[in-house]
Parts: C-alpha cells; sequence; structure tokens
C-alpha cells in the first residue's frame, strides 16, 4: 500500500482514449480513462503513451479501432471522468448525456477538452501487471484557455484556485 500512496502524490493529467468500434450490438463507443498518459515520448515520429492493467475490459476492444481519439479531459470534465471510467456501466452507457465528435476513422472524442489527439496504435511493451502502449500522433488540437483536469491523491483536482471564504 505504501507504493500505491506514494505513487498517488505524483500529479498526472487525466486522457481519455475512445473509438467507436465494432461491438456486439454494431458499432459502438468504447472507453478507457487513464491517468497514466504521457505526451513528448518522441517528436519523430510524434509518440504518445498511456499504461493499461492486464485486467482490463475497455482495452481489447478499444485496440481494434484503427485510430483512438485521445481527450485530454478539462477541470469541466470531473463528473464526466468518473461516469466514462465507471465500471458499473455498460461502455455505451458510459458516454450517456456527454458530448463526443467521432470521425471517419473512429477515433472519438469528448467535447470541451485542452488537448485532443487521434493515434494509431505504434507499440505494446509489458511492463509488470500492466502494458505500456505507445501510440503515434496523426492529427492534434488545442484549446489553450482551457484549464486541464488532474489527478492527484487519488481524486480528481484542478489547477484553478478556489476562492477564499
Amino acid at each position: 500500500m505504501a507504493l500505491r500512496t506514494t505513487f498517488a502524490l505524483f500529479p498526472s493529467g487525466v486522457a481519455a482514449l475512445s473509438a467507436v468500434v465494432e461491438g456486439e450490438h454494431g458499432k459502438e463507443p468504447v472507453v478507457l480513462v487513464a491517468s497514466s498518459f504521457q505526451v513528448g515520448i518522441s517528436l519523430d515520429p510524434p509518440l504518445v503513451l498511456f499504461a493499461v492493467q492486464h485486467t482490463s475490459s475497455s482495452w481489447p476492444k478499444l485496440k481494434t479501432g484503427a485510430r483512438i481519439g485521445v481527450s485530454v479531459l478539462g477541470e469541466a470534465h470531473d463528473l464526466a471522468a468518473r461516469q466514462l471510467a465507471s465500471k458499473a456501466l455498460h461502455a455505451t452507457d458510459r458516454f450517456a448525456g456527454i458530448a463526443t465528435t467521432t470521425l471517419d476513422s473512429g477515433a472519438n472524442f469528448i467535447h470541451g477538452a485542452p488537448v485532443w489527439m487521434e493515434c494509431s496504435i505504434h507499440s505494446e511493451v509489458p511492463a509488470g501487471d500492466h502494458d505500456v502502449v505507445l501510440l503515434q500522433v496523426h492529427a492534434m488540437g488545442t484549446a489553450p484557455d482551457t484549464e486541464p483536469l488532474v489527478w492527484h491523491s487519488s481524486a480528481f483536482r484542478t489547477l484553478t484556485p478556489k476562492a477564499s471564504a
């Protein structure tokens, strides 16, 4: 537990990785929320990465997509992040009430994200009880005035200071 507590004190961004893929009932969206997402891994080719647990039920479905949409979530996405990550909801129910855009490639994006990237899988590397997944970036966009959502000390937080009472 000390290791988990120690790791939790490192702040990180929160990314929703999503695609519309062939499912049980035709095309359906699938999502995985990751706080292990990292940018700047390589500029040539442009690579980003995230780590996914071997027990993930979303990753085997998500990786069947030709392209994956990465939405770095913003401070307004606190509740959406919880909903998208919920194991209690069916995969398609995770998107209820959340505005998205899906490209012809199948990459699916969450509206209001400060950063979005259309990616494909470059490689997967086993790493203990996780796999490290390198994604190649094909397209991107930003909304620089949108503040990010941060995962710190096992909770969603924002960079915007709270108003004093």
